[in-house]
């Protein structure tokens, strides 16, 4: 008889894994980090000059672009299968942008602060090529549909792939008669399903946002936060705003129902949201005076405008949509959205994170997952933003199988199961660095002072408002890069290289276009 509260059927695949015989089987997944970062002038302003030059395009640059806004960087490192190499890739590339700033800073939170309005806010801009257009003007209909400020938001994204041997082993072990796409497809819904479930924890662990500036909350009439101190709001026992209904839960997607139960009903679901007007967007017009406002009045203008914590993902081709890309060749990897910048690590994370990131992402995989009904979907995401408001709260419990339970004995079981898991990931390791980041995550739940939003809130106790400690921080992180001894100069050159190619590659692209904007348009949506 299994223990209280352990998934039996995980327990099993687990131990099949482990007695398969094949050597370090869940060891050389693929894992690669977005990291936004708003740029600030000296004093904490936002920076309203163009996306540096000499950082390359932001159009066509892999590593480095913008999200929603010209201030708004976000380095990009392609996968590597040891997490210090990604952390390694990730600080060079910090190190590079910081020599291409001068006087500015890059902001060191996920929410920003002494923004006056939301047109303070710059889009993003890419170039006259149709492609180009076509970014501005999406971002423009966000703006206009959820307001600037909430898109100023930083956020870093973790992306994970299992190994290949890793699906023929897991295969076998559940027995299916499926190999392939369609196996791994149907395998990492389940994931995405029970990250759903179970997703709130790393809430707990690493939201780092439970302030807001006060002028973040300017003109929202929906929100009331207590002062904590001049210029700052908070929720005495959050963890993360950011992932709240305050920050990107907002209820302009609270109707969107997007499932998760096959590949086939996610497609479906987003393709009914991107071809279906919402009158409300309609009310804002598309095209006005000869200028577009928005690609469309659906009630998403592409699938990338979805908020969710986790999406599945595959490269896609030239362009493809995402929907097509997925129903084309099936689910590559997939998206956690749900991390805060951390003011506490230079480059916004940190290796303890992201190893306890790829043993969580293995025990949603390997737990059972059934679909998930309206009635649970709704109880989900209730705890996810009871965590994110809540989440150091005395005695809190979350909705688990229609009961309440308490939410540090969930999340102890949880992290329990994971042990495990980190063995099969330290496997050869003598370090066991997989067991430390459980360990380091354990701890937290045994001492809620531990958390990154507690820590931060000490940080805060002497009076020191939000805007002055993330300033100090963005300042001190900015010294360390500039300081560090000795830089990875070839790294740093290839970097060079890379950002005077994507300025070429950005031309030949714009030269190339034929035909109208509308054209354009009408094409990618048609394909």
């Amino acid at each position: 008889m299994s223990r209280p509260g352990i998934d039996r059927v995980f327990e099993r695949r687990l131990s099949a894994l482990v007695n398969s015989g094949a050597p370090r089987i869940l060891q050389g997944g693929r894992k690669g980090v977005e990291k936004e970062s708003l740029r600030v002038a000296a004093g904490g302003k936002l920076a309203h000059t163009p996306h540096p030059r000499s950082l390359g395009s932001a159009l066509t640059n892999e590593n480095i672009t913008t999200d929603f806004s010209e201030s708004l960087i976000e380095l990009v490192t392609p996968a590597f299968t040891q997490t210090w190499e990604l952390l390694q890739y990730l600080l060079d590339l910090h190190q590079f942008v910081y020599r291409h700033l001068g006087d500015e800073l890059l902001w060191a939170t996920s929410m920003p602060c002494a923004i006056e309005r939301d047109a303070d806010i710059p889009l993003a801009q890419y170039g006259s090529s149709h492609v180009g257009q076509m970014k501005t003007v999406y971002r423009n209909g966000l703006g206009l549909r959820y307001g600037r400020m909430m898109q100023a938001i930083s956020g870093v994204h973790f992306n994970y792939s299992f190994p290949q041997p890793f699906w023929e082993a897991y295969a076998a072990v559940r027995e299916s008669r499926e190999r392939g796409a369609a196996f791994v497809s149907d395998s990492y819904f389940e994931l995405l399903r029970n990250y759903r479930r179970y997703g709130w924890v790393v809430l707990y662990l690493f939201g780092v946002s439970p302030v807001v500036c006060k002028s973040f909350l300017r003109g929202r009439d929906d929100v009331a936060l207590p002062d904590f101190s001049p210029g700052t709001a908070y929720e005495p026992y959050a963890t993360s705003l950011r992932m709240s209904d305050v920050g990107y839960r907002n209820r302009n997607q609270a109707g969107l129902a997007v499932s998760v139960n096959s590949l086939e009903e996610y497609n479906r679901d987003l393709s009914r949201a991107i071809s279906t007007p919402h009158p409300a967007y309609e009310a804002l017009g598309v095209k006005v005076d000869g200028h577009y406002r928005q690609l469309n009045a659906n009630i998403l203008q592409i699938e990338n405008e979805y908020y969710s914590f986790i999406r599945p993902k595959r490269v896609a081709r030239s362009g493809e949509r995402p929907t097509k890309a997925l129903r084309r060749a099936g689910v590559e990897y997939v998206e956690v959205r749900a991390l805060d910048v951390s003011a506490f690590d230079p480059v916004g994370v940190n290796q303890n994170k992201l190893r306890f990131l790829e043993a969580f992402l293995a025990l949603c995989l390997m737990k059972e997952s059934e679909p998930i009904a309206d009635a649970e979907q709704a109880a989900l995401d209730q705890n996810h933003i009871t965590v994110a408001r809540r989440g150091r709260e005395p005695g809190l419990t979350l909705t688990r199988g229609g009961r309440q339970v308490p939410m540090l004995e969930w999340a102890r079981e949880l992290l329990d199961s994971m042990s495990g898991i980190c063995e099969l990931l330290d496997q050869g390791d003598p370090a066991r660095p997989y067991a430390q980041a459980l360990a380091l995550q354990a701890a937290k739940v045994g001492d809620v002072a531990l958390t990154p939003s507690a820590r931060l809130m000490a940080e805060l106790s002497s009076g020191e408002s939000f805007f002055k400690l993330a300033l100090r921080m963005s300042t001190e992180h900015k010294a360390y890069f500039l300081d560090l001894y000795p830089p990875n100069e070839e790294r740093l050159s290839e970097f060079a290289r890379q950002a005077q190619e994507s300025l070429s590659a950005q031309k030949a692209i714009e030269e190339s276009d034929r035909g109208s904007f509308e054209d354009y348009l009408k094409r990618y949506f048609s394909n």
